[in-house]
């Protein structure tokens, strides 16, 4: 514990606490909109959006926002439109923005350590300007994820009736994509666009073997999230691991843990239900 008296160590770990809250905060939605591969896609193609700012000597966070924000407004606009599949949309910024991201690197005067650092995170750098930055974006991602969630979860589970309610559906859905590329963005620098996206999708994962509903699977997501965030960046200290993938892998290790904790508790329910105890016999009528 005695690294984390350093500054950088608790800028990481606040930093990776904010992520942990707010990435499965959207992660349920992705989830329940079957998009759960999203945030890979979105996150190559913030690579392409990082890759431009190294060449360009402008700030590749900023430029990554940009170019992350547009590729999910148009990978929305596609699937909206019906004119191909949202598979075949998440293909095509898989591959085009992995290989552009990695010509633009190529292009300019960036090392391979540079590259590293927004494929699989790098929290120990993280300046008090990208702190702010992170914990700003991630309070707006969790208010709005939180405040708007009756509708927001309206859209994911039934367009055609959210339509129907009345509901900006074509608004909310954009919002999603935004979200989700802020969301991405913020999180480079913490574990890393190739990891990103497992944190969005395993807490939530783990909370839905646990709790029925969908404010309580939100809930038991973000905790899970938080305690990933925390735990991970522990581990990486003590045993002087990568932090994002130490993060992900305890995000794994919890979701294991809960879903054999849940069905042990399961079967040991079913065991013990009404349906399994015998009938007692009838009362015998005595007739006089």
């Amino acid at each position: 514990m005695e690294l984390f008296q350093y500054p950088y160590m608790q800028r990481a770990l606040i930093a990776a606490l904010v992520i942990g809250l707010a990435a499965p905060a959207l992660g349920i939605y992705l989830v329940q909109r079957r998009l759960t591969l999203i945030g890979d896609g979105i996150g190559h193609v913030a690579l392409t959006g990082v890759g431009a700012g190294l060449l360009l000597n402008r700030s590749p966070v900023l430029v990554a926002v940009i170019v992350a924000t547009i590729g999910a407004v148009t990978i929305e606009v596609v699937r909206s439109r019906g004119r191909t599949s949202g598979d075949l949309a998440l293909a095509l910024l898989f591959y085009g923005g992995i290989a552009g991201g990695v010509l633009l690197v190529g292009l300019s005067d960036a090392t391979s350590a540079n590259l590293n650092a927004y494929l699989f995170g790098s929290l120990t750098t993280i300046s008090p300007a990208d702190l702010t930055t992170i914990a700003v974006l991630g309070a707006a991602i969790l208010v709005a994820m939180i405040a708007l969630r009756p509708a927001l979860f309206a859209v994911s589970h039934d367009e055609e009736y959210a339509r129907v309610s009345g509901l900006p559906v074509r608004t909310l859905n954009l919002l999603i994509a935004v979200t989700t590329a802020v969301t991405v963005t913020i999180a480079m620098r913490a574990v890393g666009v190739l990891l990103i996206s497992a944190l969005m999708v395993v807490p939530v994962a783990a909370a839905q073997q646990v709790t029925r509903g969908f404010r309580g699977t939100m809930t038991a997501a973000m905790a899970l999230g938080f305690f990933a965030a925390g735990s991970g960046v522990w581990v990486a200290a003590t045993a002087d691991t990568a932090p994002g993938a130490s993060v992900v892998l305890v995000a794994i290790a919890s979701f294991l843990v809960v879903a054999v904790t849940g069905g042990i508790w399961r079967a040991l329910r079913r065991r013990v239900t009404p349906s399994s105890v015998p009938a007692p016999e009838p009362h015998e009528v005595v007739l006089r």
